[in-house]
């Protein structure tokens, strides 16, 4: 994307230091990663390391979200919270191999996932230095655009048809710039780049049956699937029925209060299911109980504390229950 497209050459220029890139594929749709590793060595990148991550993403961080029914505010299933931990280990893992001594990010000074990858990498590698330079360079949009035209630096979609910051992966997608911090303005129509707007959504129903086994997704439809394919067919079906948009007014743990708009239509449909059927299995007593640590444990993620222990402690118990959570829900799916 753009800031770290300009990150990139702004780093050997104000540093005049060697950089190694990592582009992470945590199921982002529509990304050529041939074409990233070519722009990174043209703008001077030394190494260039692409890592597929969607199998360990979908298995260490979305499969306990979906038993968590990891949902922060009433509208936020954290697609972006939990890949954010795992980018940060990756990275830590990759500078050790290539003998970097500093980790840079792209995140702004706004958000939380500066917390989240600083975090990540003082718990796994202390020695490592983190820098920011988005947070510290100064640059609006504009002028990083400005700098990317002056130092011929090609920015994706061209250097005035990005409107939006966008954030995905195969969990869902987040947009925010433009028109979305004003609160009276309705979403405009181009920001959906996912899910179909539900106005113009098919105008035939669709039920889907999603199998689970001891909390998880395993089978669509009746066919036996691995989790990043069932999602990735889910999300297709959620995105033709209208499924999956979020208008969200977020409260961020750095004190703001910021809107997102969201497209999740594999999280919107895999999480009903889940709670529908763990609701179904559970005790009473379960059922008033768990609801409690659910949100504590995406309240933990949400604030870039993965690496606390008591995410784990709150798992044992939410694997505990999820031990019975194994069956079929039905659902139906119209605009």
């Amino acid at each position: 994307g753009l800031d770290t497209s300009v990150m990139l050459k702004w780093i050997q220029d104000s540093y005049e230091a060697e950089v190694v890139t990592l582009t992470v594929n945590l199921g982002q749709p529509g990304e050529d990663y041939g074409v990233i590793e070519d722009k990174a060595r043209r703008l001077g990148a030394v190494e260039c390391h692409v890592v597929d991550a969607r199998e360990q993403f979908a298995a260490d961080f979305v499969a306990p979200a979906i038993k968590a029914n990891a949902n922060y505010g009433n509208g936020y299933p954290l697609f972006t919270a939990l890949g954010r931990p795992l980018i940060a280990k990756l990275a830590v893992e990759y500078a050790r191999r290539s003998g970097c001594d500093t980790i840079a990010h792209g995140c702004t000074g706004k958000g939380n996932d500066q917390v989240r990858i600083e975090a990540t990498v003082a718990t796994l590698a202390p020695e490592l230095k983190v820098i920011a330079p988005v947070r510290s360079w100064q640059m609006g949009r504009e002028e990083e655009i400005e700098y990317a035209r002056k130092h011929g630096i090609p920015v994706k979609g061209g250097t005035e048809a990005a409107p939006y910051s966008i954030d995905d992966n195969l969990w869902g997608r987040s947009s925010e710039g433009k028109w979305i911090e004003d609160l009276s303005h309705a979403p405009d129509d181009d920001v959906f780049q996912l899910v179909t707007r539900p106005e113009l959504a098919s105008d035939e129903p669709e039920t889907v049956e999603l199998s689970f086994e001891a909390g998880l997704p395993v089978a669509l439809n009746g066919e036996p699937l691995g989790l990043v394919e069932l999602l990735e067919r889910v999300a297709a079906i959620g995105m033709r029925h209208g499924v999956g948009i979020v208008d969200h007014i977020e409260d961020r743990i750095v004190g703001l209060k910021v809107r997102d708009i969201y497209e999740v239509p594999a999280a919107a449909i895999v999480l009903k299911a889940h709670k529908e059927l763990e609701r179904l299995t559970g005790t009473i007593h379960q059922n008033q109980f768990k609801p409690g640590l659910d949100q504590k444990w995406a309240y933990l993620v949400y604030a870039g504390l993965w690496w606390e222990p008591l995410r784990r402690d709150i798992e044992a118990y939410v694997d505990h229950v999820n031990r019975n959570v194994t069956g079929t829900i039905g659902l139906k799916l119209f605009k």
